[in-house]
């Protein structure tokens, strides 16, 4: 498989006066490798998972008392054992302990929309589960579709693989006891993920979307078309280039996703979070803002993200895939964080009656202060030193999760 390797250099140069994106690896040096680059082409989209190479000497994180990662040797080759957070790291970290045990299973579903198909997307996510001790997602509980909803399914990708592993993944590692819906797009085409969305929101309680393309100026009408889904909670990457606005994490009718890295502590809650450098944030170009986020000198228009998780390669999470890459991977990206979320809004049992607005009035969120995503920044849009007297900020939205009461 072919990895594009970044060690200092942004995935996208973004044009933004007095404002210089952060690289994927600007904060720590490892290598990293972007599992699909950006497309040239507009309204063609990319996934946002970022692999971890090397991880037994680049990750940063830090398990559960009694948790023994695996070491994985060097090379681009998956391993036999795990590195990276593992499903009860992900549980900790956002105190999902509690609603998972009370969850209803097979209650909520949550789908996840990628592009291509993924011949051993059953096994490898059961070979997740059983590694982890969560029971096996079989017949009722794992359904895998085109966007037609048939099984006719588009080609293979051994890129989309992964994103598509890592997806399901973390749907289990969040929400065990929710049902997976896995609907495949016929390419990378924004017409035809969002085909794949308009299926999968009249199946499913929570659609996350780990992808995005560039703004252009017609996204109005595919909001629309494809993302306005009353009642069903839909979650976007917000992108893995640092300061700069994606879509659809731009649409309105989306809760939008940004990224942080993750790492143990000493404070109450053994958890913190800063900014992650490579997450996506700013001011759409051509998205109005709706009436519940905040207007201010610096924005007049939509501001993304909404909320956030786990982004930063360098503190990712474990992987198990073989169709791309035979073993156990780590990853970081946005695309870690968006199907996170779906789950912890189908964790929350109120997908009905929920959308991006109520984050915006939820009080027992982890907020974010510190770190940024672009170089000479001093805005809240891209600056998390600088929130609103809210909470709210660019990067990380207004906080990520800490139980399910904010979703």
């Amino acid at each position: 498989m072919r990895k594009f390797i970044l060690t200092g250099v942004a995935v996208i140069a973004i044009a933004a006066v007095g404002l210089v994106p952060l690289s994927a690896g600007a904060s720590s040096g490892a290598a990293f490798a972007p599992v699909c680059l950006p497309a040239a082409v507009k309204g063609v989209a990319h996934c946002e998972a970022i692999q971890l190479l090397n991880p037994a000497e680049n990750w940063q994180g830090s398990h559960e008392p009694g948790a023994t990662p695996g070491k994985r040797p060097g090379g681009g080759g998956g391993s036999t054992t795990p590195s990276g957070y593992y499903p009860a790291d992900i549980q900790s970290a956002y105190g999902l302990g509690s609603a998972i045990s009370s969850f209803p299973s097979g209650s909520e579903t949550v789908a996840v929309v990628d592009a291509y198909h993924d011949p051993n997307a059953a096994s490898d996510l059961n070979k997740y589960r059983s590694s982890f001790g969560i029971p096996a997602c079989g017949s009722g509980c794992f359904t895998q579709v085109a966007q037609d909803g048939s099984t006719n399914y588009p080609n293979g990708n051994t890129s989309w693989s992964e994103e598509i592993s890592l997806d399901l993944d973390m749907v289990s590692a969040a929400c065990p006891g929710c049902k997976i819906l896995l609907v495949e797009a016929n390419s990378a085409s924004l017409a035809d993920l969002g085909t794949a969305v308009n299926y999968a929101a009249k199946h499913a309680n929570a659609v996350s979307n780990s992808y995005g393309a560039s703004e252009f100026s017609g996204e109005t009408a595919e909001d629309s078309a494809y993302y306005d889904h009353p009642g069903v909670v839909i979650t976007a990457s917000a992108g893995d280039s640092g300061y700069g606005v994606e879509y659809p994490a731009a649409s309105p009718f989306v809760t939008a996703v940004g990224g942080t890295s993750l790492t143990k502590s000493s404070t109450l809650r053994s958890w913190s979070e800063t900014v992650w450098s490579g997450t996506g944030s700013g001011c759409s170009a051509y998205e109005p803002m709706p009436g519940w986020q905040p207007m201010t000198a610096s924005c007049s228009m939509r501001t993304v993200a909404d909320t956030s998780a786990d982004a930063n390669p360098s503190t990712g999470v474990a992987v198990y895939d073989s169709y791309g890459e035979s073993g156990w991977l780590v990853f970081g990206g946005t695309s870690v964080a968006s199907p996170i979320i779906a789950s912890v809004y189908a964790l929350a049992g109120n997908t009905g009656s929920a959308s991006a607005s109520g984050l915006y009035t939820a009080t027992n969120l982890n907020k974010v202060t510190s770190g940024t995503n672009a170089r000479r920044c001093s805005n809240y849009l891209c600056n998390a030193a600088y929130s609103l007297s809210s909470g709210y900020n660019g990067p990380t939205g207004n906080g990520t999760p800490w139980g399910t009461g904010g979703f």
